[in-house]
């Protein structure tokens, strides 16, 4: 048994009553939703027509959501059907970011992650969702696609059906009848803060009182003018006959001119600075025992104060990135349940016990060397090198899980991460070396390894702007970095300021241009942290 959905745009009027259903239902609150019905307008008046999609959760057979959530609090069931248990969300929002269809939402209420569950309650007593019983049109069909009997599965194949981004591998199954590739394909129409039928983009929450106050005391007409931003054409005035209906049509069929006039509202950059800086200060405690690490390959001799203090660092900067960590959950009163009802399948999960363990292995790496152990340095060492460099890089494989953001899945990321863990580290080492020399050679090795690291950092990130992107995202994603909104910030302050400048200091030399240069570096980690991470989460998904 496999449960799915068909939308027949052939028949459905846009009456929005599905949505209506859903929220009454599942007591949705205003702002969210679990299923809504996109409108969009072709043509240019008055040769326009409205194409409407129904849109909700896919319930994908690969559905990247249940394999990113660390607490399995997303679920596939024996019968298809993608459910969720919010009593074990943790409000991390990774499966929002996994989920190429924005079909999940915070609830406001609970502060856990909710979408359709295909009225499951429902569904278990033999009746159908909301949503179905309610369409007037009877333009949303529910059943089990396995049952060659049933409505869906004659309709899936009789009829032409189309899903939405087959390219992403999710196996989605929500199919359309008729699908119009400018409704069903984000990329096709660009997202805009004020739709003229959209209530809810332009009024909920404190929004809603720049609303009144812009509308106030104005007609009809005038409310639509504002709120869209234009004015009526002289086009708008005339109305041809048959002849000029049937060009109008002929117009209109097509993509051109096409946008959205209704969407459900902009969910904004769900990983914002909490995400940046804990990727800055993972990579500086990683990164600084990775660079002792390196330094004892090497054959080098440490002061026990340096291993000491380098040990030190890590742990403070690791739990740092525990705190960011739990900043960055709606329910930081739950992550512990990352450790304790873990899903191994994610990178939260993997990520979450490779900090732990580094941590544990540095803590008896420190104990060793205080106390004279040499079976627990030896331990500490080598177990902390190994974890360092997992700690390092895992972050990648946890974007590549979320693969609604199309530019985070290149495979480029494991070397972005690892290369500011070596930039982090060397950057940490010399400012480390100004409170408690850490001898010649050290420091040495941090200076030629900041270097090169910063040389590579550059070759990559030009790699990752500039080879040949396989997706319209990506390639949106790299144009918002390099010539649009995050320009000035990727020229002036990551490629010139934070690594060029930097590595122009380094070739001067001294203790106070060293410092200098590895508090740039420090910077630079950050801001292009902040760009990696928030550009393509700027993307619409519907």
């Amino acid at each position: 048994m496999k449960f799915g959905f068909v939308i027949d745009n052939r028949k459905c009027i846009g009456c929005h009553a599905c949505t209506v259903a859903c929220k009454s239902e599942h007591d949705v609150p205003v702002g969210v939703n679990r299923t809504w019905v996109k409108q969009t307008e072709k043509g240019e008046f008055p040769n326009t027509r409205r194409v409407f999609s129904v849109t909700r959760c896919n319930h994908c057979t690969d559905a990247p959501c249940v394999t990113i959530c660390p607490t399995e609090a997303l679920y596939t069931r024996d019968d298809g059907i993608v459910d969720f248990n919010n009593e074990r969300c943790i409000g991390c929002k990774s499966c929002m970011q996994a989920c190429p269809y924005d079909a999940l939402y915070i609830d406001p209420e609970t502060n856990t992650a909710a979408k359709c569950n295909y009225c499951s309650h429902r569904t278990d007593i033999g009746l159908e969702p909301a949503c179905v019983n309610v369409c007037p049109e009877h333009a949303i069909i529910s059943g089990d696609m396995e049952d060659p009997n049933s409505e869906i599965s004659k309709l899936i194949a009789g009829q032409q059906v189309q899903t939405r981004k087959p390219e992403k591998g999710t196996k989605p199954n929500v199919y359309y009848i008729n699908g119009d590739e400018a409704s069903l394909n984000p990329s096709a129409t660009e997202r805009s803060n004020s739709y003229i039928w959209g209530s809810q983009s332009t009024g909920v929450g404190h929004f809603s009182k720049y609303a009144e106050r812009l509308t106030e005391g104005k007609d009809l007409i005038e409310m639509i003018q504002d709120l869209n931003g234009s004015k009526p054409s002289s086009k708008e005035a005339t109305y041809g006959g048959s002849d000029e209906r049937k060009r109008q049509v002929e117009v209109i069929m097509g993509s051109a001119n096409a946008k959205r006039v209704y969407d459900t509202p902009d969910k904004g950059v769900l990983w914002g600075w909490e995400v940046s800086a804990y990727v800055l200060t993972k990579a500086i405690s990683a990164g600084i025992f990775l660079v002792l690490a390196l330094g004892k390959l090497f054959g080098l001799y440490f002061h026990e104060s340096t291993a000491m203090g380098v040990g030190i660092v890590s742990l403070v900067f690791l739990l740092l990135t525990g705190i960011l960590l739990i900043m960055d959950l709606d329910r930081p009163d739950r992550f512990i349940y990352v450790l304790l009802r873990p899903h191994w399948g994610s990178w939260l999960v993997r990520g979450g016990y490779s900090i732990t363990i580094f941590g544990g292995m540095v803590t008896t790496w420190l104990v060793g060397i205080y106390f004279d152990i040499q079976l627990l340095e030896e331990i500490g060492f080598w177990m902390g090198f190994l974890s360092a460099i997992l700690v390092a890089i895992y972050t990648a494989f946890l974007f590549a899980q979320a693969k609604g953001r199309d530019f985070w899945q290149s495979p480029s990321m494991v070397f972005h991460m690892f290369i500011h863990s070596l930039m982090a580290g060397s950057a940490s080492v010399i400012f480390l070396n100004l409170f408690d020399p850490v001898g010649t050679e050290f420091i040495t090795l941090a200076r030629n390894i900041m270097m090169m690291s910063i040389i590579a950092n550059v070759v990559v990130m030009m790699i990752e702007v500039s080879i040949t992107h396989p997706t319209d995202d990506a390639k949106t994603a790299v144009r918002m970095i390099v010539n649009g909104r995050y320009a000035s910030l990727f020229w002036g302050v990551v490629i010139v300021l934070t690594n060029i400048v930097p590595l122009g200091l380094l070739y001067g030399g001294g203790d106070s241009l060293m410092a200098l240069s590895g508090l740039l570096v420090v910077i630079g980690i950050y801001v292009t942290e902040k760009i990696w991470v928030e550009a393509p989460q700027r993307i619409s998904l519907t």
